[in-house]
């Protein structure tokens, strides 16, 4: 492995002292439920390994991975006598993903977000509301609304990069931070941000959040100056989102075509009308997350296609394949025919998931049984890591897992497929899979098939490192690409 391995591997180490240290520090006025061992069981628990003795084996790490150095792909990990348990390779992690929530949770680790989408909303409420919430978002973006915001989304992606000169250099990263911001006041708030408030509203995200750190998981309402202003920030998103929200159902004009305003009018199973407190909060959490995820995943999508050629030209030969099927014109079907674009931003997100480990904690004991043949009791109350960090790059499922390789993604390969299911989970997976997933494909290829339709670019910086001290994981730095204007010939 390289130093980007190294750097996953100390994430991953870091991940899970802040894990366990939030389990302690943040929970002391709960009543915590025993790990319970199964008395009729003659399965054995993972293997324990301790901290100290994980960082001794760093260099076969980073060379050999984690599942030939332990001999295995489910291992704990002990740390001042608290332990959780990683989960490696699909062959373990089904249940992991598929359990009922009444089996295998999101547990408590969660509620660092509380005070970022607010009250009433999210892991601030139980799971049985949260799940009802949920089914609001999947309507709201589900593929028959996805197809109505295709031309809004293209809409913003031209007039945004009409702006730019014949030729420049900028940095990619800021530009798609404002463009997504853009295309999400379009899609996503409504008109009444778009084209009144948009500086205020996109400042203020950005105030929200710089604010949520590693550290904001272990003390997330310590009144540090960076938790200061994301409070304040949320205040006056709450404030902005809850006028809206009133203006609209008070008004008599045509109801907008939204995501905010089906969000007003959802009624809940009862009968009743969301709330203000309700709405104000999913729409903060929905962009929140969809800034972070988009922006990074279409700027790692850039940085790997302008550093590997080949793909860079295949990209491209699609795009003037596309123009020479549909024209100039670009709808959700088209979005859909572009099957090499999307083999690259999978393969760009396989190698830089946006979120490099997810966290469950097991309600109920169940058993794991490994690709080599052993069979591991899972306590009820064990903390549980499927790290995609290490899913995502393991060789008996990827070749060259460490190249940058879209091809594998093709008909003739489909590693993942091969793989089994879980083989590939850079968007989660199961009851929790990540519900924007399509919308997010949709948002990066409306950008890059634009750009490789209209500019000749060349990656200006060094190939982006990895920032380690989010939560989100994200590119480091500025990533400066120059562009020079061109026309791909039409049909």
């Amino acid at each position: 492995m390289d130093l980007v391995s190294i750097s996953i591997y100390m994430w991953s180490m870091v991940a899970l002292c802040t894990i366990i240290t939030a389990m302690v520090t943040t929970k002391l006025a709960r009543v915590r439920r025993p790990i319970t061992l199964n008395p009729k069981s003659k399965r054995p628990l993972p293997p324990v390994v301790n901290v100290i003795a994980l960082l001794e084996h760093l260099p076969r790490l980073c060379t050999k991975g984690v599942i030939p150095v332990y001999k295995g792909s489910v291992f704990t990990v002990s740390l001042f006598g608290l332990k959780a348990t990683f989960l490696v390779g699909p062959e373990v992690s089904a249940h992991f993903y598929q359990g009922m929530d009444s089996e295998i949770s999101q547990g408590d680790l969660y509620e660092f977000t509380v005070p970022l989408f607010g009250k009433g909303v999210g892991f601030d409420i139980d799971n049985a509301t949260r799940t009802e919430h949920l089914r609001f978002f999947i309507d709201a973006i589900k593929t028959s609304k996805l197809r109505n915001h295709v031309n809004s989304m293209v809409q913003e992606v031209e007039d945004y990069f009409a702006k730019w000169g014949e030729n420049g250099i900028v940095d990619i990263k800021h530009e798609f931070e404002k463009l997504l911001m853009l295309i999400s006041g379009h899609c996503l708030l409504g008109k009444e941000v778009r084209d009144n408030m948009f500086d205020e509203v996109f400042s203020l995200f950005h105030e929200l959040d710089s604010g949520v750190g590693l550290g904001s998981v272990i003390f997330p309402y310590i009144p540090i100056p960076s938790h200061i202003r994301c409070d304040k920030a949320h205040a006056k998103l709450a404030k902005i989102f809850s006028k809206i929200v009133r203006s609209r159902r008070d008004s008599n004009r045509p109801a907008e075509q939204d995501v905010l305003q089906y969000l007003i009018d959802s009624k809940h199973r009862d009968g009743n009308s969301t709330t203000e407190q309700e709405v104000t909060g999913w729409i903060i959490s929905m962009v929140f997350a969809g800034k972070h995820t988009s922006t990074n995943s279409t700027t790692w999508t850039g940085a790997c296609l302008l550093t590997h050629d080949k793909f860079l030209t295949e990209a491209l030969d699609e795009q003037k394949h596309m123009i020479q099927k549909h024209g100039d014109h670009i709808d959700y079907n088209v979005l859909l025919d572009m099957d090499i674009l999307h083999c690259c931003i999978k393969e760009a997100l396989r190698m830089h998931p946006v979120a490099p480990i997810i966290y469950r904690k097991a309600q109920k004991s169940f058993v794991v049984r490994t690709r080599e043949g052993d069979a591991y009791d899972i306590p009820e109350g064990h903390n549980l890591l499927s790290p995609m960090i290490f899913n995502n790059r393991l060789p008996y499922i990827y070749k060259d897992p460490h190249m940058y390789d879209p091809d594998r993604f093709a008909p003739k390969r489909e590693e993942d497929k091969v793989g089994g299911m879980f083989s590939y989970t850079s968007f989660g997976g199961g009851r929790h899979i990540c519900i924007g997933e399509a919308y997010a494909y949709m948002q990066i290829k409306v950008i890059w098939s634009h750009l490789l339709r209209n500019f000749e670019l060349k990656l200006e910086s060094p190939f982006p490192k990895t920032n380690w001290s989010k939560i989100l994981l994200e590119p480091w730095g500025k990533v400066m690409v120059s562009y020079k204007r061109r026309r791909l010939p039409t049909a």
